[in-house]
């Protein structure tokens, strides 16, 4: 099975030899989310945990007439109420000169594709909140929003110190 989209579009996983251009996808994502201080990723960074001994997630890259047009980074997570594995994309961007073209909805194709080839139960994904174009279009793919659900994240100082005290504890 294979998602079909236009004949000027061309969808491919990355390879290595594609870690420069991953790494100024997202570097151009973070400058379009108003976050361009937290992309700290390095291209070795990217080496390292995308085409490494343990890959931690995957990238399709996408082309519209030649040009680099955008990406899909995504990994595998579980769903215990399911039983399942499903597909989290963490990011899709579409440089905006390639907007509108079908770009995007070829990427998520793709994904609902391996997600279902791999057996997996389910697609998801968070969208900041004042990205009505991205919401928008993902209601139009037939998603469905949990605004029930808040997103929760650990990082830096509070991360290492929650590990240092479960480590603390269970050495005792």
């Amino acid at each position: 099975m294979t998602a079909r989209h236009p004949a000027d579009l061309e969808l491919r996983s990355a390879t290595a030899d594609d870690v420069e251009l991953i790494h100024r996808l997202i570097l151009e994502l973070a400058e379009y989310e108003k976050r361009p201080g937290e992309a700290v990723v390095t291209a070795l960074d990217l080496h390292r945990t995308l085409f490494g001994p343990r890959p931690y997630a995957e990238v399709i890259l996408a082309r519209y007439r030649g040009e680099l047009a955008g990406f899909a980074l995504f990994f595998h997570n579980f769903s215990t109420f399911q039983g399942q594995p499903g597909i989290y994309l963490e990011d899709l961007y579409v440089r905006e000169a390639h907007r509108r073209f079908g770009v995007g909805k070829a990427l998520m194709a793709r994904l609902a594709e391996l997600a279902v080839e791999r057996g997996c139960g389910r697609l998801d994904w968070t969208v900041l909140d004042w990205n009505q174009g991205a919401i928008d279009f993902y209601h139009r793919l037939g998603a469905r929003a949990f605004d029930e659900w808040r997103h929760f994240r650990l990082t830096g100082d509070a991360l290492t110190s929650l590990a240092a005290g479960a480590q603390e504890k269970a050495s005792r």
